[in-house]
């Protein structure tokens, strides 16, 4: 299987993005803690610049908290401010926007001397479906920016003020435009960041199993009640869905049914607090 997706409507926002910066004083960057890595986009580099970042890992509900105490360190490591939230439960908000304050605080400094209480602009950047909008939603406390359990719903740029001196531009969520590393393309595609349309549900789903049976056999166990795991991914796709009673008439297993909902419970945290990709691993 190989993913490729990068719609002409991501040109024209990269385009936009590039336009816009200008009228920002730092960045945003969402990653879902799930992937970090596989959400770094390359594209973004250029859109940037010198801006400073503050990075957030969004979803941090999803992955267990040592694991996200380990990106963390990395990111402070490599001297970058990192915030770890659940932007759903909104709880957070009041650290990411001290983060962001910080983040510009030498600036914000410079517009007090002179006087002035300057307006604070930050661009809200990510690939589809990491929960930017989400995000802005939990620090404006109330729905505003267009929000959705899929990738490409944010289409053109929002601007929206979170309160009187800070003001965030939502921007619609970007792919790769050269999905040369397709292990990247493969994490982005199980956490919800690549259109399905796109993608071969059994592949992907064998895909999801594989993952389970190496790092966490037992919940993949517990879930499917399977008491031994085979061990080709066409036999434990096999085993899953006669657990499941997903069969046809003839008593074959539906495969496509069978994948669609081993996917689903994959994004949807059945199988516990899972991440994809270590803070060791390189960027």
């Amino acid at each position: 299987m190989h993913i490729h997706w990068f719609p002409g409507h991501m040109t024209k926002a990269i385009r936009m993005m590039e336009r816009e910066i200008a009228l920002v004083d730092s960045v945003i960057y969402v990653l879902d803690a799930r992937a970090p890595l596989a959400c770094i986009n390359e594209a973004f580099d250029a859109v940037i610049g010198m801006k400073p970042v503050l990075y957030v890992l969004n979803k941090a509900d999803r992955v267990r908290p040592e694991d996200c105490k380990a990106w963390l360190d990395r990111f402070a490591s490599e001297g970058k401010r990192c915030i770890a939230t659940d932007s759903v439960s909104k709880k957070d908000a009041p650290a990411i926007v001290k983060g962001l304050l910080e983040l510009n605080a030498a600036l914000l400094e410079r517009y007090r001397l002179k006087g002035v209480n300057k307006t604070l602009r930050a661009m809200v950047i990510g690939v589809p479906n990491c929960g930017k909008s989400t995000l802005i939603n939990s620090l404006l406390r109330q729905k505003k920016a267009t929000t959705g359990n899929r990738p490409g719903v944010t289409r053109g740029k929002q601007w929206v003020a979170i309160d009187r001196y800070i003001e965030l531009l939502d921007s619609p969520g970007v792919t790769y435009p050269d999905f040369r590393d397709q292990d990247k393309a493969l994490r982005l595609a199980l956490i919800g960041s690549i259109k399905d349309e796109v993608v071969d549900p059994v592949e992907l789903a064998d895909a999801a199993l594989s993952f389970l049976s190496a790092h966490d056999p037992e919940a993949l166990k517990a879930r499917y009640g399977i008491e031994a795991l085979p061990t080709s991914a066409a036999d434990r796709m096999e085993a899953v869905g006669q657990r499941r009673g997903m069969m046809l008439k003839g008593g074959e297993v539906d495969l496509l049914r069978t994948a669609n909902a081993v996917i689903t419970d994959f994004r949807k945290g059945a199988f516990g607090k899972i991440i994809l990709e270590s803070a060791r691993d390189g960027i």
